[in-house]
């Protein structure tokens, strides 16, 4: 007959959290909700996502107008002269097409720069989008040409 009597496994059955019943309780006084202050009172409700207390909320602080040079941005691999030193032989020519087939650039659509860091001792010719100003100087040093197909002012 026993074997009928079903009950909840031990701890699974919590009394409730009598709050405001005397400080022996554990949760007199505040009930547990601290002291004072908008989160202490009944009815307690922060107005909306953003609501900073009375003061201006930021997203009213900043100004929303104006213009945003985000969209027409330009991004630029980089590559170095040291990658070039490394990937291409002497008299080859260095352009998206061929920095792509090298692995030296995700995509050939991409604009690309060439920095100077590193050494270059073969002669190169470089037709890119941007080069530096140093990094020109070693391939030209090293008896190869430059050509920049964005002139910047």
């Amino acid at each position: 007959m026993s074997d009928f009597l079903l009950h909840a496994p031990a701890g699974a059955n919590k009394k409730p959290k009598r709050v405001g019943r005397g400080s022996s309780s554990g949760l007199g006084t505040t009930a547990g909700k601290g002291n004072k202050g908008q989160q202490s009172r009944s009815g307690k409700a922060v107005p909306y996502v953003g609501f900073e207390g009375g003061q201006m909320p930021l997203y009213r602080r900043i100004a929303h107008r104006g213009f945003s040079n985000y969209p027409f941005k330009k991004e630029y691999a980089i590559v170095n002269v040291s990658d070039l030193e490394v990937k291409f032989n002497a008299g080859e020519t260095v352009d998206a097409a061929s920095l792509k087939a090298k692995g030296l650039v995700k995509s050939s659509r991409k604009l690309v720069k060439i920095l100077g860091d590193g050494e270059l001792t073969k002669s190169l010719t470089v037709d890119v989008d941007k080069v530096s100003a140093s990094a020109k100087a070693k391939i030209e040093k090293a008896g190869g040409s430059v050509k920049v197909a964005e002139e910047t002012k």
